[in-house]
């Protein structure tokens, strides 16, 4: 398609991250920058840095190498190769550069600025690859990005692409590819299982300062603080995606995986949850992991092999693990028509 240049109009999309390589030494470097992120980790410096350089890199790091040395492929990590086909397939679509960046590693916001910056971008469309709102997540990149833009791209203005969790088209999609993964397959219940984050990150983003108790109500009553309501927003989707495909009351659930440390994280978690159900005598089970875009680590090797091997291991039979959306050519089409219509409708306001 014809990209608007003279516009200067252009996109980044930026998903997590991933070591280099496989090795240990890669994998030490890129958990020392992710987790030293005070939004991830959110300690004082002191504090963080003796857990993260102290405790955490000094044993971390190799068994986070056996397991990304599990799910890694020939051309690269699977979260970067299926990132960088969606920024292609969607570049074919869209009428305005895109440009793809991680928070983490190698592929640096900062080179995904100047690369659309050297295509003469000064209007730049910030695309987090996530459907909900989360302080080690959105708004990590945000803040990213906003110091890089005042200080080494003054010329450019940024729009962020506000969390998409409950869009129809969005809905649909994911709908559709969980409908589609389990034709023809049985199953006794279908667990949507997030990404975990720490019960305080929930509290720090309550903007009412008192909405977000997490006492299992105040998900389900209305809030400004919603808005940036992770726990809300990831029951949010479980609720409109089984309303979507009519699933009956009780044979779906929300939980909550890749806890790390001591505190007190969003529960259930995944993993006792399917120990729990494995041990109640469910037989069939499927899995999906809406939390993510792309299949990564967490979802090719924590839940497509630890997870089943858990529910294997408590009497489990069929263990399902629904893809994520990737570069499915549905999902493919409404991202590419956020963007145009983004790029449209500023070019209709000139």
């Amino acid at each position: 398609m014809h990209k608007i240049q003279h516009m200067k109009k252009g996109v980044l999309l930026v998903n997590l991250g991933s070591p280099d390589t496989p090795q240990p030494k890669d994998v030490k470097r890129y958990l020392d920058e992710f987790l030293m992120d005070e939004r991830v980790i959110d300690l004082p410096y002191i504090l963080r840095a003796i857990l993260v350089k102290g405790i955490v890199l000094n044993t971390r790091p190799k068994k986070s190498a056996e397991a990304y040395s599990k799910i890694w492929w020939e051309e690269g990590s699977p979260l970067i190769v299926l990132s960088e086909r969606l920024q292609e397939k969607i570049d074919q679509y869209t009428s305005v550069p895109i440009s793809l960046a991680m928070r983490y590693g190698s592929m640096t916001i900062e080179n995904g600025m100047k690369e659309l910056s050297d295509q003469g971008v000064t209007e730049v469309l910030l695309v987090p690859l996530y459907p909900q709102f989360a302080m080690a997540t959105t708004e990590t990149i945000v803040v990213k990005a906003d110091e890089l833009r005042k200080e080494k791209f003054p010329h450019m203005s940024f729009t962020q692409m506000p969390p998409f969790y409950n869009h129809p088209d969005y809905i649909r999609v994911l709908s559709n590819s969980i409908k589609e993964s389990l034709e023809g397959k049985d199953y006794e219940h279908l667990l949507f299982s997030y990404h975990g984050v720490p019960k305080r990150h929930i509290r720090k983003s309550d903007i009412t300062n008192g909405h977000c108790k997490m006492d299992g109500k105040c998900c389900e009553t209305p809030s400004p603080a919603h808005q940036f309501c992770y726990s809300h927003q990831c029951k949010e989707v479980t609720r409109l995606v089984g309303e979507y495909l009519e699933l009956e009351e009780g044979t779906y659930s929300t939980s909550f995986q890749s806890r790390l440390g001591f505190d007190p994280w969003l529960t259930p978690y995944t993993d006792r949850t399917i120990e729990r159900m494995g041990l109640g005598g469910t037989k069939k089970m499927a899995i999906a992991t809406p939390a993510f875009v792309s299949d990564c680590l967490e979802t090719l090797e924590e839940i497509a092999m630890e997870g089943e091997e858990i529910f294997h291991e408590v009497g489990g039979k069929e263990f399902h693990v629904i893809p994520c959306l990737n570069t499915r050519e549905d999902w493919v089409k409404v991202m590419s028509r956020w963007i145009d219509e983004w790029a449209m409708s500023e070019v209709a306001a000139v």
